[in-house]
């Protein structure tokens, strides 16, 4: 998935910087290496360590990543994003989140 698509399933399709600040303050268990940018490629950060991280666990996966770049056309994700969460009290207690 790319900043761009997170932020127009949000109705913010202007926002994709917006999303990829939040993607680096994200809690742990958040899938963050599956985010790349509008050309398949890792985001350059400081960090390197960071996206070396990300192409390893994108290959993982089973994406390959070729020079810095998810091939969108095979690997973008084409599912459709959830509008709203709720969290019953079963699943809250679980730290769960789930679809309304």
């Amino acid at each position: 998935m790319t900043y761009g698509q997170i932020a127009a399933s949000l109705d913010r399709p202007a926002a994709a910087r917006a999303v990829g600040w939040a993607m680096k303050h994200c809690p742990p268990g958040v899938p963050w290496h599956r985010v790349v940018n509008a050309s398949g490629g890792i985001s350059p950060r400081p960090n390197i360590g960071s996206m070396l991280t990300q192409r390893l666990l994108l290959e993982q996966e089973g994406v390959p990543v070729r020079r810095g770049r998810v091939a969108l056309i095979r690997y973008r994700w084409k599912g459709s994003a959830p509008r709203t969460f709720t969290a019953s009290r079963s699943s809250r207690a679980a730290g769960e989140i789930v679809r309304a």
